[in-house]
């Protein structure tokens, strides 16, 4: 499973590698023979003004064979929103790949 990270202008990327990979693959790991690629989209809506969840992470899973699945997380702090993401990305795919699973 490869992970690609983007950044606005107003968050540095670079620190956020290991944070993005770690969440990712606890959150997601179970599900990584059907995932080829999953891309993180880190945003500042307030470009770096303080205000109430305003860090925005946007997850898409690339899955083999089928449509890409997104989410969107909105937190306080860039850490939470990767966390949200994640989390809501899981339960889009353990759904939509359930009921793959239970067509077969």
């Amino acid at each position: 499973m490869h992970i690609e990270i983007s950044t606005d202008n107003n968050i540095r990327g670079g620190d956020l590698g290991p944070h993005v990979e770690s969440v990712v693959g606890a959150v997601l790991g179970h599900l990584a023979p059907q995932i080829t690629r999953i891309e993180v989209h880190i945003t500042d809506e307030n470009a770096g003004k303080r205000g109430p969840d305003d860090k925005r992470c946007v997850m898409e899973a690339r899955l083999e064979g089928r449509k890409p699945q997104a989410t969107t997380h909105n937190a306080e702090t860039v850490e939470q929103a990767i966390k949200g993401a994640a989390d809501k990305l899981r339960r889009v795919l353990d759904s939509s790949l359930g009921r793959l699973d239970d067509a077969r």
